[in-house]
């Protein structure tokens, strides 16, 4: 499912237009987004946390030479699914 399929499922389900689905799905979207560049968690009980990860600085390797270079450290977004969500897979 791609976000044209889920903003036709959202206007059928809730009985709106595809243009009100849109904007309602970018809301939310932007919204996490949001919170998350705050540093902040996004809990939506019974499907799941949406939350920030600290990935440490490491070393890799190019691998087309071999030479080690230096990643940065960086902020990643992390999700954990719900119970419900779970249990609903199961």
């Amino acid at each position: 499912m791609n976000k044209t399929d889920l903003i036709d499922h959202i206007a059928q389900q809730a009985d709106i237009s595809k243009a009100a689905a849109g904007r309602a799905l970018d809301a939310v979207l932007n919204g996490v987004k949001g919170t998350l560049k705050k540093g902040g968690s996004v809990t939506l009980v019974g499907f799941g946390t949406f939350a920030v990860g600290k990935r440490a600085a490491r070393t890799g390797r190019n691998p087309r030479t071999g030479d080690a270079i230096k990643i940065k450290a960086a902020k990643i977004p992390k999700f954990r699914p719900g119970k419900a969500l779970k249990d609903a897979l199961n």
